[in-house]
């Protein structure tokens, strides 16, 4: 495990290559403790992204209803990003707890956290969410290259098997978009959604 500085320069190009589907890099960053902060900075900014896709969205229907775009900034971008990435940690745990419990994987918490983080990143197309008439193919997409580059980042650093890392992944994503899900219909903006980001900010009923 090496320990040296991360700059802003080996974060946009460890994101830039996983982008690129080039998944080396989560076998770098899974070995460098000094990157654990960077994961979840990723995380977080993908999410505020992902709130500020929904904002663009708000500005654009402000005049519907009760909406109120400037509420949307808050508890969407900045309130829902923030929540979102609390909730990507119990996404991380359930993984961790999956593979070494049920699957006796000699895995860390905090292995997982820095390749999860970085496959985290293809949120960010989530911001795509605020052209309106292709709202939802993005906000589906953003999640489905998400949950995929979550998938190849567990299978690649931890040695699991398919069928182990989609059993862990997989309760872990499904837990995560229920809590977000709730979270969505908490302090609602009627009757669009509440207090989560991107696509997430839709609540099921409007």
């Amino acid at each position: 495990m090496r320990f040296r500085t991360i700059d802003v320069q080996t974060v946009a190009n460890w994101v830039g290559r996983v982008l690129r589907f080039d998944f080396t890099a989560f076998d770098e960053i899974r070995d460098e403790a000094s990157a654990t902060a960077p994961a979840v900075l990723i995380v977080l900014v993908g999410s505020f992204i992902a709130g500020f896709g929904s904002w663009l969205w708000a500005l654009q229907h402000d005049t519907i209803g009760d909406i109120d775009a400037a509420e949307v900034f808050i508890k969407s971008m900045v309130l829902g990003g923030m929540i979102q990435t609390a909730v990507w940690f119990l996404w991380v745990y359930l993984v961790y707890q999956v593979l070494t419990r049920g699957y006796g994987h000699p895995t860390t918490f905090v292995e997982l956290v820095r390749p999860m983080g970085l496959a985290f990143s293809p949120i960010v197309f989530s911001v795509l969410v605020a052209i309106t008439v292709l709202a939802l193919p993005f906000g589906i997409a953003s999640f489905a290259l998400t949950f995929l580059f979550t998938n190849i980042a567990i299978q690649q650093t931890t040695g699991a098997d398919t069928r182990e890392t989609a059993m862990a992944n997989i309760t872990g994503f499904v837990v995560f978009v229920v809590v977000m899900g709730m979270f969505a219909n908490v302090a609602e903006i009627e009757p669009f959604g509440g207090v989560a980001p991107g696509i997430l900010f839709f609540s099921l009923d409007f």
